[in-house]
């Protein structure tokens, strides 16, 4: 059956199939093209479906490459053509044949892509962040996996795409924490958008931080704070109140993190907050799943302060 006659729910809805892949470091993705020769691919749980290319309504004043509005069972929503986003189109070139409906960061969005492939299931640890890939100065590659066949295939950062086509999200007024400056946070997150706002809320919190853009990166540092700490006689709680990660990165992802900080007793006692665009309930039963103390979607920046607010003044109370 053809992606693009499955019946709605057929391929994006098998919850209870994919929660098998939690902790697994294993995810899924969607294959398309958007009319070069390169293979791009999108995390299946971004994905609501996939259709033929509607009749787009055209609208003024749009930011670069939103092509207008549609109406989708009495939403409307922006339609994007990601290749004149990426850079990678004429201002005359067709519109693709084929859109995915796309949910992440708590936003609906329409892409419009050349064509779509088909899912393939792939391993955390085979997918490396890209060295130096970057298109029209902003790097729209979050990282980089190879098929059994050879192709690479160039793993969308849709935090980016969406920064550079709506504009980065301001922050506004948060209130510092008393004390702060003794308060600790080891965060992780690939995107460089995402790392930006979140370095951003935890300024403004007023606390100290330290990070990793990856998982099995974030993971080797947190094993190196941990045993360093044990052979000093002290707790790892000393150097970090509060872990926050990211769901998707290469190489681990952060349910496999979750669960080996959970599984570590060294760890215990220092919460783990997911932060993630990945937004549906699903996606925080699966982070319950591993154990996380809290799930937030990106990126509100007071749901986000709100959340590390009570846990580091909880870990500092007299």
């Amino acid at each position: 059956m053809s992606l693009m006659n499955a019946p709605e729910g057929t391929l994006f809805d098998r919850v209870d199939g994919r929660a098998s892949l939690v902790g697994s470091n294993r995810m899924e993705i969607l294959l398309f093209s958007l009319g070069t020769n390169e293979t791009f691919g999108i995390n299946v749980f971004k994905v609501r479906e996939v259709s033929a290319t509607p009749f787009i309504t055209r609208a003024p004043n749009m930011p670069k490459g939103v092509e207008g509005l549609i109406s989708l069972r009495g939403n409307v929503i922006p339609v994007l053509s990601l290749s004149r986003v990426l850079g990678l189109a004429q201002p005359d070139d067709a519109l693709g044949g084929s859109m995915m409906v796309t949910e992440y960061s708590k936003r609906t969005l329409g892409f419009l892509v050349e064509g779509v492939d088909r899912i393939v299931r792939v391993e955390w640890d085979k997918v490396r962040a890209p060295d130096n890939v970057a298109s029209g100065g902003n790097n729209f590659i979050t990282a980089i996996t190879e098929l059994p066949d050879g192709r690479l295939v160039s793993i969308l950062d849709v935090e980016t795409v969406l920064a550079t086509t709506f504009g980065e999200t301001a922050i506004g007024a948060i209130a510092p924490i008393a004390g702060a400056h003794e308060m600790n946070v080891f965060f992780v997150d690939d995107s460089a958008v995402a790392r930006k706002k979140i370095t951003e809320v935890l300024d403004k919190l007023g606390v100290k931080h330290k990070h990793a853009v990856n998982g099995l990166e974030a993971w080797n540092r947190l094993e190196a704070m941990a045993g360093y700490a044990q052979q000093s006689g002290r707790h790892v709680g000393e150097e970090v109140d509060v872990i926050l990660v990211d769901a998707e990165m290469p190489e681990m992802d952060g349910y496999v993190l979750t669960r080996k900080i959970k599984a570590d007793s060294r760890f215990h006692g220092i919460p783990v907050v997911m932060h993630s665009s990945l937004s549906s309930e699903a996606n925080r039963a699966m982070g319950k799943q591993v154990g996380v103390d809290a799930y937030v979607a990106k990126f509100d920046a007071d749901v986000l302060a709100d959340t590390l607010r009570p846990m580091l003044m909880r870990g500092h109370s007299a």
